[in-house]
């Protein structure tokens, strides 16, 4: 069994639409997310940590929007961001630049304590701690004034192909979304463990 160790369940049922219900079970844990200018070792040390309390192969993901105009801010900082100045602050922040390009970016890190097969393959950090197989999502679009009632997070301000995450129903988000392009990517390799 495969552990999905968070305390969103909206990324649970994202995670549960790649991986199936018999495949993932959830693991309500808020692991320490560390500080890091970069989505990878927040994940790697998350999976690492959640792997320890779990004692079991977990997945993790760290996540976050990262606009181009100012140096892919807020990024690894999103969450405190949202929860700080919010949403609308972002917008706002974006308004004051022409380029309101940005992008969704997710990273998933897998750990089962060190018997991952594979040892070279891509994706695959061993530093000397657990090894942790990290798969990355990303999707593109624009930032522009909050539009829909659905998702959750930066949804109602990213814009893809002419509509917001809001817009969309969770099945046509995920689809496209970059928690949902790494879960496909980490799915494709799971199937073939």
């Amino acid at each position: 069994m495969l552990h999905y160790v968070t305390t969103n369940p909206g990324k649970l049922r994202e995670a549960r639409q790649y991986l199936g219900d018999e495949t993932i079970t959830d693991y309500d844990y808020d692991y320490t997310e560390i500080q890091h200018a970069s989505l990878e070792p927040i994940a790697a040390a998350g999976a690492r940590e959640a792997y320890r309390e779990v004692g079991e192969p977990v997945v993790v993901d760290d996540s976050g929007l990262f606009l181009d105009a100012f140096d892919g801010f807020p990024g690894p900082y999103s969450a405190y961001v949202e929860d700080t100045l919010g949403v609308e602050t972002v917008w706002e922040l974006a308004q004051t630049v022409e380029d309101r390009s940005a992008a969704f970016r997710c990273v998933m890190a897998y750990c089962d304590g060190g018997a991952v097969d594979d040892p070279t393959g891509p994706g695959r950090v061993d530093d000397g701690e657990l090894p942790v197989r990290l798969f990355v999502g990303d999707v593109a679009g624009t930032i522009v004034a909050p539009r829909g009632d659905g998702g959750f997070g930066y949804d109602p301000i990213f814009e893809h192909d002419g509509s917001t995450f809001a817009e969309r129903s969770s099945e046509a988000k995920n689809e496209l979304s970059h928690r949902g392009r790494a879960l496909a990517s980490f799915a494709e390799w799971h199937d073939r463990q």
